[in-house]
């Protein structure tokens, strides 16, 4: 990944500041963007890595910051606490997720017109949000990630395909959301596709996942799958 460049990105939403990570292809031709939105504990090693990766397939990886600067929960009643600031103010979340949108696609060499968005855990479910918002995006993805809603009838916003991929075995989102979730798809008529994998837990994809007890196991063939159709999703959509 030698001709991938990697720097912090500093922004902004509403006078809060922002700081985010974001991983490029080397040259200057406009490349289609993902931004990438982190779990609970706030915009970490995981998600960067993702951004690589995301990278590594020629397009720009933006890893979001929805929390703030230096605000990286360590505990889980921190995490949580900080969490259901942004669940419980679905519009706070989406205008953060807006001020990056507008942020990156004010980037040069980057092409506005082809945005993608997915997001891990907490960040699943502001993947969804910005969907739900309306925003003109190509593909919005959630990976284990909470897909509740707050009004079912905002999924008619929806303007580009979605993607879940789930763990059947999710203890912290439970089948019952799921069901939740395809019904409010399929309602609004919305190009949906959910996969889940059996006898996969909650956080999945993420290396350092390894509480059984909490419900976070990682999955190494469920990881390589999963982000094996978001390859093909991403060609699809930026074709």
């Amino acid at each position: 990944m030698s001709d991938i460049q990697t720097r912090t990105v500093p922004y902004d939403h509403a006078g809060t500041a922002l700081e985010g990570w974001l991983a490029s292809p080397a040259g200057d031709t406009p490349r289609p963007v993902v931004l990438l939105v982190h779990e609970w504990r706030g915009l970490g090693d995981h998600v960067r890595a993702r951004a690589e990766q995301i990278a590594g397939w020629g397009w720009h990886g933006f890893a979001v910051d929805v929390f703030g600067a230096g605000v990286r929960p360590t505990t889980i009643e921190d995490c949580s606490a900080n969490m259901m600031i942004y669940v419980n103010d679905r519009d706070l979340l989406r205008a953060r997720l807006h001020a990056a949108l507008d942020w990156i696609r004010a980037q040069p060499g980057v092409d506005g017109t082809r945005v993608a968005i997915l997001g891990f855990c907490f960040g699943g479910l502001a993947s969804m949000e910005l969907a739900r918002s309306g925003a003109d995006i190509k593909l919005a993805a959630s990976f284990h990630g909470n897909l509740s809603t707050r009004d079912p009838a905002e999924a008619q916003n929806i303007r580009c395909p979605v993607l879940a991929c789930h763990g059947a075995d999710d203890l912290l989102v439970t089948q019952d959301v799921v069901a939740g979730f395809e019904r409010e798809m399929s309602d609004a008529g919305v190009d949906w596709t959910v996969v889940q994998f059996g006898g996969v837990m909650h956080s999945f994809t993420n290396p350092q996942a390894n509480d059984p007890g909490f419900g976070t196991v990682y999955d190494a063939g469920a990881d390589r799958r999963a982000f094996g159709l978001l390859r093909q999703y991403l060609d699809d959509v930026f074709a």
